[in-house]
């Protein structure tokens, strides 16, 4: 290595002094009108612009040879060259995050679509069938539908307990109103809902739903917050400053072939990969979990079909609840039997109806629609789109280079090489801040990774873990309850006022605020906010990441 390099610095020497050589043999200097031109065109003064070519000691970045550039020329050249990177950069992860939203949006819509057909359907179907046992327990389906919306965006409930809540309270609602000819005080109906599990007044329907809807949300949801991670990520990466000798770097590669004279030969395309790859080490570093995050993310569609995926259990919620009252108008009197025996008889009420006069109400049969195919075809473009956005970070130098710099072949010895016209010798690095060790184009401290990206990773690792354990039904807010975090996401997924009923109700410690909001709403929306649903880490993560930013937190490289 040492010898190649030697003998690369030798062939610098040899084109510097070559370069020196030639005004001395013409006896003239040349002419920097080409140079003027293109200076002039990127907006700067050409005032202190030479007409030809000066001797270039005073140059810092670029090789001293003579030269078309002044001491200012190469300043601002040396920022323009940053700030044109930079703007690729942000253009390139603009329209990945483009991309995910609109699979963002295009899933939310799908998942909210299915959730409100089904309760528009029970709110045009239920008054009919059921009348006024179902206007007094109205709310209680109400309150249902919004607990499904809230666990959907993300509000930190148990949704097990929730459902168990809703029959609970709906078993009290329609007793009461299947016996008005009797007092029914609380501690009556505390005795009903202890013998609730053994006498299943409601049939399969709460056992089926609450053996599907978890699996069904757990998914949806994770998968929209698996994408809004993703471009929470792109953008916060695409903010991150090229450091110093980045700068210096690009300069060369970019316009040091203007102050030389050459100002239209071309960049070797060996030689523009190694500047980027140097120059988007950390990036690079994200690589190992973003493939995972888009694997996880591409993966759990699998869980959107079937009796327990998304389409089915979102868009049949209604069905579920009409073979529940369907199941208890069947048994009431054999429920009615059992509760007596358990629990007493209890008391009638004088100002009630008599048990002749109790009403009877219609069975209702709502078949289930079958799936639009409208899902199916959202996933399918989904899983080709992750799938060409995974090696997006490790891919960065090549596109910008082939878009953006160098056109020439890599054999080809008219390319600029960082010195002079000719070949480019030095292999390419590998991808990755470990591979730039021996980088020849930029001096990049491997020990001082970027902590905004570092965090970044962190922050993939943490909703791949989310997805892989929604892959396998389990929802990771419960896993652990004993390390429940309370911390709110980056970006509110509902009203403030709706959050805040999920607080409110009976069983309130079931509830809280919102801690992994759907994401991408807030950008959407125009509002300067990050995308919600970025998972925040639980405190045994935040320990990890306070443990990592002391254990390398030194100033960026130089």
């Amino acid at each position: 290595m040492e010898l190649r390099a030697r003998g690369w610095w030798l062939l610098c020497a040899a084109a510097v002094l070559a370069a020196c050589a030639r005004g001395d043999a013409a006896g003239k200097t040349r002419s920097c009108g080409e140079v003027r031109q293109i200076y002039g065109a990127k907006g700067f003064s050409l005032s202190d612009v030479p007409q030809a070519e000066i001797s270039g000691e005073h140059l810092r970045i670029c090789p001293q040879g003579y030269t078309c550039c002044t001491s200012e020329m190469e300043e601002n050249l040396a920022n323009r060259s940053r700030t044109e990177l930079e703007t690729s950069l942000l253009d390139s992860g603009r329209a990945l995050q483009a991309m995910l939203a609109a699979q963002l949006r295009g899933f939310d819509g799908h998942f909210q679509h299915l959730l409100n057909a089904s309760e528009q359907a029970l709110q045009d179907t239920f008054p009919g069938a059921f009348g006024e046992l179902y206007a007094q327990s109205a709310k209680a389906f109400r309150d249902l539908y919004a607990d499904l919306r809230l666990y959907y965006r993300g509000a930190h409930l148990h949704l097990e307990d929730t459902l168990a809540e809703f029959w609970a309270r709906l078993l009290e609602r329609l007793f009461r109103q299947l016996h008005p000819h009797l007092l029914l005080p609380d501690e009556y109906l505390d005795c009903l809902g202890k013998q609730a599990e053994a006498l299943r007044p409601f049939g399969d329907a709460p056992r089926e739903l609450r053996l599907r809807a978890p699996r069904a949300f757990v998914a949806a949801r994770a998968f929209v917050q698996g994408l809004g991670v993703a471009g929470d990520v792109v953008r916060k990466v695409a903010q991150v400053p090229l450091g110093p000798e980045c700068s210096r770097a690009v300069m060369k590669l970019v316009y040091c072939a203007h102050c030389l004279g050459v100002p239209g030969t071309r960049p070797c395309p060996d030689y523009c990969l190694n500047v980027l790859k140097g120059c988007l080490a950390n990036q690079a570093d994200l690589d190992a979990e973003w493939r995972n995050l888009l694997d996880s993310t591409a993966l759990i569609t699998d869980k959107f079909r079937g009796p327990s995926g998304a389409e089915r259990v979102l868009g049949s919620v209604h069905v579920w609840l009409a073979e529940a009252i369907n199941a208890l108008q069947d048994n009431r009197d054999v429920l009615t039997a059992k509760v007596i025996q358990g629990c007493g008889n209890p008391k009638v009420n004088p100002q009630g109806p008599g048990p002749e006069e109790q009403q009877r109400w219609s069975k209702l049969v709502l078949p289930e629609k079958p799936p639009t195919g409208a899902l199916e075809k959202l996933v399918s473009e989904a899983k080709a789109q992750l799938r060409d956005a995974q090696d997006f970070w490790v891919s960065l130098p090549g596109t910008l280079c082939s878009e953006k710099t160098a056109t020439s072949t890599a054999g080809d010895d008219r390319c600029w090489n960082g010195v002079a016209k000719g070949r480019y010798l030095p292999e390419v690095m590998g991808d990755g801040l470990a591979n730039q060790i021996n980088n020849p184009e930029v001096e990049v401290d491997i020990t001082k990774p970027d902590m905004t990206i570092r965090q970044q990773i962190m922050q993939l690792k943490v909703m791949t873990n989310r997805l892989r354990s929604a892959y396998h039904g389990e929802d990771a807010d419960f896993q652990d309850t004993s390390d429940e975090g309370s911390g709110s996401g980056s970006g509110d997924g509902c009203p403030d006022d709706a959050c805040s009923r999920a607080v409110d109700r009976k069983s309130s410690s079931s509830r809280t605020t919102l801690t992994h909001a759907l994401p991408g709403l807030s950008e959407q929306e125009g509002q300067d906010t990050s995308p919600a649903g970025c998972p925040q880490p639980r405190s045994a993560l935040l320990l990890l990441l306070l443990a990592l930013a002391l254990s390398v937190a030194r100033p960026r490289w130089r």
